[in-house]
């Protein structure tokens, strides 16, 4: 008879299995390990790791060119648009992927290199003369060739002095012309170029140097205003103020009368150009001096160091040094204010007005001047001569 314990006593538990059905909960029987514990699950997260989605382990150490391929050969292609893998895949495990290049690797011609540069070098800098040829032109300028990568080109009012009326007849082409440059080349390598500028600037070089030869010029006069009379001189605007005028009151009745001019100040810079007709007259008496040449004048100064003695619209002076060879304690031990005297030229300087003097080139003995003044004067004319061998040889032994 069974018991109903026994009825109900439930089966004998089986021993777990690695494969178990699911929710069966096993019983221990002995010792068991703790059961591992599940691993989190990554979230696909922009914190993931990037060593392992993007293994940078494999590029450690690649430089940019690395990673770009090899650069393109010469046939006009890279290896990636070949279909070539990049070189840092074919180079051997532990090899740099970059090989190095030499100069001899590359193309170069040191000849080309210097005739490419000559080519394209830039023709004419500001401030150069340079020869062209007159190549065309339009309504408002001439283009002329220098010898450039491109024309220069001369505006209208930079072709010349004056008015041009008609640039055509003036400028025909194949016309050789010399230019200044006034704006070096721009983005399209052309210059600018004035024939106006050069002749100005030879026209300023011209005046300068007839100023320092105390020339005197004629000028016309073309107009007039409250200080003066204006002028027209080698292209460039003279003024000649009222005070340098023989008829300065009455200066605007002189526009259109030619007159005698000289210079007071000639400046290019400041394009300063003033003249005068009352140092003309002086000027003009210089043009008529030379050195060796016996002159007579009358003393109208007398200063420490010298006479004064005006020669006739000009004045010279007669050093104390050149007096006389003999001692002199007081200058007018030898001349007095007012007095005549007859003197030899030994240096003109027109620029700065000078003349030098000398009487001690008149004496026979040293110091003749002084006992004996009246003989020495009237035998100027029969001594100068000798005096003038005495000079040319100074002149050649100090050349």
């Amino acid at each position: 008879m069974i018991k109903k314990e026994d009825e109900a006593a439930p089966d004998p538990p089986l021993a777990p299995t690695a494969s178990g059905p699911a929710g069966a909960t096993p019983v221990a029987t002995g010792p068991v390990a703790p059961a591992p514990v599940a691993a989190p699950v990554r979230s696909a997260s922009p914190a993931a790791d990037d060593d392992d989605r993007f293994d940078l382990a494999g590029i450690e150490g690649l430089t940019m060119a690395d990673l770009l391929g090899p650069a393109p050969d010469r046939r006009g292609g890279s290896a990636r648009s070949a279909g070539r893998a990049p070189a840092a895949a074919e180079a051997p495990p532990g090899e740099s992927s970059r090989q190095a290049r030499t100069v001899d690797d590359f193309d170069f011609d040191e000849e080309a290199f210097l005739a490419a540069l000559d080519e394209n070098a830039p023709v004419g800098t500001t401030g150069e003369v340079v020869q062209g040829v007159v190549i065309g032109m339009e309504s408002d300028g001439v283009y002329v060739d220098i010898g450039g990568k491109a024309p220069g080109f001369m505006p209208k009012s930079e072709c010349g002095l004056g008015v041009i009326t008609n640039l055509k007849e003036r400028f025909p082409k194949g016309l050789p012309i010399e230019v200044l440059v006034t704006r070096e080349q721009n983005a399209d390598g052309m210059v600018t170029i004035s024939a106006r500028a050069l002749a100005l600037r030879q026209s300023w070089e011209k005046v300068r140097q007839l100023e320092k030869e105390g020339k005197v010029v004629q000028v016309k006069v073309n107009g007039f205003n409250r200080g003066g009379v204006t002028c027209d001189l080698e292209g460039l605007r003279g003024f000649i103020p009222r005070s340098q005028l023989n008829e300065g009151e009455n200066h605007e009745a002189l526009v259109g009368q030619t007159l005698g001019v000289a210079f007071l100040e000639v400046n290019a810079e400041t394009r300063k150009l003033v003249l005068s007709e009352k140092r003309a007259a002086t000027a003009a008496r210089f043009a008529t001096l030379e050195v060796g040449q016996l002159v007579e004048g009358q003393v109208v100064s007398v200063k420490p160091y010298g006479f004064f003695v005006d020669l006739g619209g000009v004045s010279g002076l007669l050093h104390q040094s050149s007096i006389t060879g003999g001692a002199l304690r007081d200058l007018r031990e030898a001349f007095q204010q007012g007095e005549h005297l007859k003197a030899l030229i030994t240096a003109v300087d027109p620029a700065r007005g000078r003349i030098a003097l000398n009487t001690a080139l008149l004496e026979g003995p040293p110091g003749e001047l002084l006992i004996a003044k009246d003989t020495v004067m009237a035998e100027a004319e029969d001594r100068a001569h000798r005096a003038r061998s005495l000079l040319r040889q100074q002149e050649q032994d100090a050349g």
